[in-house]
């Protein structure tokens, strides 16, 4: 399955958390939960993906994903995020 359609099915359905690191650039840029979804339902592509390098992160080495993209409000988003699976 093409991943940013995964991600983009994964994002309606509610499944997604936010850090509290993302939470607090949200709110410093006034950025809404609803401004960021939009902006991943938006996408056209995903703009870069990599490796995690973090030793802290539960899984090392996990594909990261970053999207760019717009909010309905014509709001330019940068997201960051990890499909986890979970038991």
């Amino acid at each position: 399955m093409d991943v940013l359609l995964q991600i983009k099915r994964l994002v309606l359905r509610g499944w997604i958390r936010f850090t509290e690191k993302a939470r607090e650039e949200m709110e410093a840029d006034g950025l809404s939960v609803g401004e960021v979804v939009e902006s991943i339902v938006n996408a056209q592509a995903i703009a870069k993906t990599f490796r995690s390098r973090s030793r802290a992160k539960r899984y090392p080495g996990e594909k990261l994903y970053v999207i760019k993209s717009f909010s309905y409000d014509g709001t330019l988003i940068y997201t960051k995020g990890v499909i986890v699976r979970q038991a």
